[in-house]
């Protein structure tokens, strides 16, 4: 079985966010289910940086007005197809934001040129391989399903994957003459209350789509998650899917870890207090007996940070210590650097992405607070259960999915791995920071919490198998 996967980012090339780990990890997963998966992405700088000798396998021509080839590489076990359209892709600044944190104007019509490529891939472009279904992600390539349908390979069944529908790509409407669709298009399926919505576009076309959780496919399809689109997929919600998301079990692997300072195991706990002792000296805090809280995340409003700023003081009153790891709203960056220097000593914050830094606070912390507002599915709580790291959640999304409260029944049944909060509130987190402060001071029950995160499978075996049987599904079915 033949994939070709259209993503926008992909780890270890290039990551903004989840979306890069699930296009790095899932084609090497699948590949024990028959599946093979060729990745189309964009040649940034850093891509061709990173990647030895890639092969042309055509010349493009002008894709929208620029010219563009098309490279091929194995890197790191992902076979990848390179759109090298340097017009498009080699700039300063990040994948979609320029070096001031603006957008690039032009991002409708750098990730259309993205889709119309893979969309011509599915057509035949390339002699002797032609996918037998496409996978999208997000909007950045959701319109390949619409230049498979209304230009060249209709016949090529194609899923859409949404990480995250909060980010649509939503442009003006005066750019559709420019995206070389006919005029049908725009009312069948790209017009959104006047403008252009790329992702809306691909929840039209693709013929089926996928979330990262059951509960997020549930969420929504409601007003309240459903951010403006809730209507539209649930048109489609017999074509809709959620499959949770999982981790590379050997990046994520604390027994060899080279990025931590001690490697250990279910059996060896007493090994992670030379990870924590490291995290002491990284981000100057006391290393004492109190619990270390970290948070390793966008510093935004949906992610529930500015909940997380007003229960820093109880929690340092309490004995417990914080450690944080993100960047973002500039407002919420100035409160947490404000919370570190109103408790010197037991509250850390480092502005940035810091990839091995990330892997130490998962192997030195007590647990890990993710406080979101919503979450389509989220990896922290995933790598905090495989490092020992309790996850303090909010009940949403793929949060709910992956965590296990440790309500009365669950401690008794030895079945919790975590703590889950409702409402999502400064009230809420304050009560499940609470009940950590009681289950750490226990000791026994907390050992057993860590344990059995430990002992979760929260690798992409089960979720790459039900990708498998969905893309077979699809290809059987036929468009």
């Amino acid at each position: 079985m033949k994939i070709l996967s259209v993503a926008s980012e992909v780890y270890p090339l290039v990551k903004t966010g989840g979306l890069a780990d699930v296009t790095g990890a899932l084609p090497l997963a699948l590949t024990e289910h028959g599946v093979a998966v060729r990745t189309l992405m964009p040649a940034y700088p850093a891509v061709l940086q990173a990647v030895e000798k890639p092969k042309k396998l055509a010349d493009l021509g002008k894709v929208f007005g620029e010219e563009a080839r098309l490279l091929s590489v194995m890197h790191q076990g992902l076979d990848l197809l390179l759109l090298d359209a340097p017009a498009f892709f080699n700039r300063p600044g990040g994948p979609y934001l320029d070096q001031t944190g603006k957008d690039h104007p032009d991002n409708w019509k750098r990730f259309a040129a993205l889709s119309k490529v893979g969309a011509s891939i599915a057509a035949g472009l390339l002699p002797g391989w032609r996918p037998d279904l496409v996978h999208a992600h997000d909007w950045q390539s959701s319109m390949t399903s619409v230049y498979m349908r209304y230009i060249q390979a209709p016949e090529i069944p194609s899923l859409l994957t949404v990480h995250n529908i909060a980010f649509q790509g939503q442009f003006s409407a005066e750019h559709f003459s420019a995206l070389e669709l006919p005029p049908h298009a725009f009312m069948e399926a790209m017009e959104y209350y006047g403008t252009l919505s790329y992702l809306k576009a691909g929840l039209v076309t693709a013929h089926a789509i996928s979330t990262v959780s059951p509960s997020y496919a549930e969420e929504i399809l409601t007003p309240e998650f459903g951010m403006g689109l809730d209507g539209v997929i649930a048109t489609r919600s017999d074509a809709l899917y959620g499959i949770t998301n999982g981790i590379d079990a050997a990046i994520w692997n604390p027994s060899n870890d080279p990025l931590i300072r001690s490697g250990y195991t279910a059996t060896s706990l007493k090994k992670r207090l030379a990870n924590r002792k490291a995290l002491a000296e990284a981000f100057g805090i006391d290393d004492d007996e109190g619990p270390l809280f970290c948070v390793v995340s966008r510093l935004t409003w949906q992610k529930g940070m500015d909940i997380l700023v007003e229960v820093v003081d109880e929690l340092v009153a309490r004995g417990g210590k914080l450690i944080v790891l993100g960047a973002g709203e500039s407002g919420l960056e100035a409160a947490l650097l404000g919370a570190a220097e109103r408790h010197k000593g037991r509250v850390g914050v480092s502005i940035g992405y810091n990839e091995p830094l990330s892997h130490l606070m998962q192997a030195g912390s007590d647990a890990i607070l993710i406080p979101s507002r919503f979450e389509p599915c989220g990896l922290t709580q995933l790598y905090g259960l495989r490092y020992g790291c309790i996850p303090i959640v909010a009940r949403t999304g793929g949060l709910n999915d992956t965590v296990i409260d440790a309500n009365e029944a669950a401690l008794a049944a030895q079945t919790a791995t975590g703590i889950q909060f409702w409402p999502v509130s400064a009230e809420g987190l304050r009560q499940a920071l609470r009940r950590a402060f009681r289950l750490y001071h226990d000791g026994k029950s907390w050992t057993q919490m860590q344990k059995l995160g430990m002992k979760s499978d929260v690798s992409w075996g089960r979720s790459a198998a039900r990708y498998a049987e969905l893309f077979r599904s699809l290809i059987s079915k036929g468009p």
